[in-house]
């Protein structure tokens, strides 16, 4: 049976409406490919508690937590994945790529543009056509 792990999403949005988007590092698991920034969630810690440590480790930021966005499962050969992505802003100082190999900013028209993680297609899925209905 597969192990299911519980991760967390930062659906970062700037005063341009650009969303933040992460390349995952050759180290990582699927590498090159783009995510939300975030990571596991610890045993005891809360969507919103996760989100916020992780921000601070891999981005050196305090973002504050508005809502969550979507909750997805996804099935890897070896793993599953359970993603809860959220909305947040930035609160104090610049993301820096502390454990991705690149950060970009991209309007939500462009999001597909990117070679994304196959967990987070559906938190794009979904921005791309709000966008749409805007």
């Amino acid at each position: 049976m597969k192990k299911t792990v519980k991760v967390v999403g930062a659906i970062i949005e700037n005063e341009n409406k650009e969303i933040l988007c992460a390349l995952r590092s050759t180290s990582m698991s699927q590498p090159n490919h783009w995510e939300f920034p975030g990571g596991k969630v610890e045993k005891k810690e809360s969507v919103k508690e996760a989100l916020e440590r992780e921000i601070r480790e891999e981005l050196g930021c305090i973002i504050e937590f508005q809502s969550i966005f979507r909750d997805d499962v996804h099935e890897y050969d070896d793993i599953i994945v359970n993603l809860i992505t959220a909305k947040c802003r930035i609160v104090s100082c610049q993301p820096n790529p502390v454990e991705h190999s690149k950060l970009i900013w991209l309007k939500r028209e462009n999001l597909n543009s990117l070679r994304w993680a196959p967990a987070d297609v559906n938190a794009v899925l979904k921005l791309v056509s709000e966008m749409a209905n805007e």
